[in-house]
């Protein structure tokens, strides 16, 4: 008994051991096949993609293989969600996999994917993403340097198709990776754009000049808050309070006993200590008559002081700021190729030049104006169905910047150029199909970018008379129905 006893205990120790050998022959394959994995990542950007051709749905679903591993990934501020599927929509996961938004986070993220995709035989991996406000830049870049290929799904996309999986209006970061990655699979994706170089710099000071913006807004309305109780007379001789004079004097004596202390030759004094030339002068008389006679609240005044000193220094010095912004924002945009030639079109200034370039970024992703327009939101849409025809619109899904700067360079050309004049004047008053004003701005506003495009892509000069061609002039009109009936 107890020799068979030893024996079978032998035995089962050289099991056990075989076993152990075993699983770590097989940890040892599958450590070296996710090094494999990993060696052969290959990431695709835009420039592989989109530049020199069309990206069609056909080249979209030929980028998803049976090789390929599409993980879909809902974007948080803090915290992650990414599921895998393959190229037949089978789920490879059953949990989503969390993940934080930092360096170990996105490591931890990346080996799950290599994992994934070494136990199901894939070779490649897709991360398919919904934008969701900044958050997901860092986490995309990071991939893409790891060879890992990014695309994004459009959030309308997603919110349409969340109920196909379980029919149910549940949308949870748990449930939209899923849908994300579904998305992909199907080739409803497009590859994001990630601004580089001159553009990256210039839409960063761009953003930077908009925000220095609204913050100097926020201050002159506190600052009108301020005046309106302390000194409501004060508004009535400087309608804009944001004015150099208006400024200087709200600095060194902003309440009405300030400006009664040192009265108008002191106030005069404030001015001629700042080198300002002018006929802002003139109003050092009126401005101590109203003070003397300030209806103005007399208490809190030493806190009020402060206040509005603090608010005219602080708008003072975002003006400054604003001015070496806008000198940068110059330099960056004269680098670009042919833009030199974009201030041939008369009211088409330096700052929407810039605002321009800035939201489109790299011309050469574009193969048509077409695609630039529809990117901006300017795209046309209509509803129609059977006899219906719906009327006409704008998409407004793009970019809201360009459009913003593209209305603001329509609005100047139609201003300051009498040839956007004319085509202003040929759309809004046309017999057939007249647009109304606002209509026609839009209309103007895809011409420019049209102009815009063309000049920078082959590097022509403006040209007037061929912007006029859009006119249909009665003689041209009946020539061309000549030529009709002749055919």
């Amino acid at each position: 008994m107890n020799r068979n006893a030893h024996t079978s205990k032998k035995q089962t120790s050289k099991t056990a051991a075989s076993e152990g050998r075993r699983e770590k022959e097989e940890q040892a394959e599958f450590i070296k096949k996710c090094e494999e994995i990993v060696k052969g990542l290959q990431a695709h950007s835009w420039k592989d993609l989109e530049v020199g051709h069309k990206f069609r749905h056909n080249e979209k679903l030929d980028l998803i293989t049976a090789g390929s591993l599409i993980v879909g990934c809902d974007i948080g501020s803090v915290k992650h969600f990414i599921r895998a599927i393959d190229a037949q929509g089978r789920a490879l996961t059953n949990k989503p996999f969390p993940f934080e938004n930092d360096e170990e986070g996105f490591k931890a993220a990346h080996d799950w994917m290599v994992k994934v995709a070494a136990q199901n035989d894939k070779t490649q991996i897709v991360l398919a993403l919904e934008p969701t406000g900044h958050y997901w830049f860092c986490f995309a870049a990071w991939c893409t340097s790891h060879g890992i290929t990014v695309v994004q799904v459009n959030p309308y996309a997603v919110k349409a198709t969340k109920e196909i999986q379980d029919n149910s209006q549940l949308k949870s970061d748990r449930k939209d990776p899923g849908v994300i990655a579904e998305l992909a699979k199907n080739g409803n994706y497009s590859i994001p754009y990630i601004a580089e170089g001159t553009y990256a710099s210039l839409r960063e000071l761009e953003l930077f000049r908009e925000r220095v913006s609204e913050d100097r807004i926020r201050d002159i309305n506190r600052l009108c808050q301020e005046m309106d109780k302390y000194f409501p007379e004060y508004r009535r001789i400087y309608k804009e309070v944001d004015k150099t004079f208006s400024l200087v004097v709200l600095v060194k004596a902003p309440l009405p006993e300030d400006i009664v202390r040192i009265g108008e030759n002191g106030v005069r004094a404030l001015w001629h200590s700042e080198k300002l030339r002018g006929g802002g002068y003139s109003k050092a008389a009126e401005l101590l008559q109203k003070a003397k006679h300030s209806v103005g609240l007399r208490e809190g005044q030493a806190q009020a002081r402060m206040s509005i000193q603090y608010l005219a220094g602080s708008i003072r010095d975002k003006d400054a700021r604003l001015d070496e912004i806008d000198a940068e924002i110059a330099k960056l945009a004269k680098s670009i190729q042919y833009v030199e030639k974009l201030t041939a079109i008369p009211g088409l200034g330096e700052r929407i030049i810039s605002g321009i370039l800035s939201e489109i970024g790299d011309l050469i992703r574009f193969d048509s104006v077409k695609e630039i327009q529809k990117y901006s939101g300017l795209g046309m849409v209509s509803e129609s169905s059977g006899k219906h025809n719906g009327e006409t619109h704008i998409s407004h899904r793009g970019r809201k910047r360009l459009r913003y700067w593209l209305y603001m360079g329509a609005r100047s050309v139609v201003a300051h150029s009498s040839e956007f004049a004319k085509l202003h004047t040929y759309y809004t008053t046309r017999e057939e199909n007249p647009l109304k004003k606002m209509q026609s701005l839009m209309a103007i506003a895809c011409k420019l970018l049209r102009v815009i495009y063309v000049i920078l892509t082959k590097g022509v000069d403006y040209d007037p008379q061929k912007l006029l061609g859009d006119i249909v002039r009665p003689e041209n009109a009946k020539n061309k129905t000549k030529g009709a009936a002749v055919a």
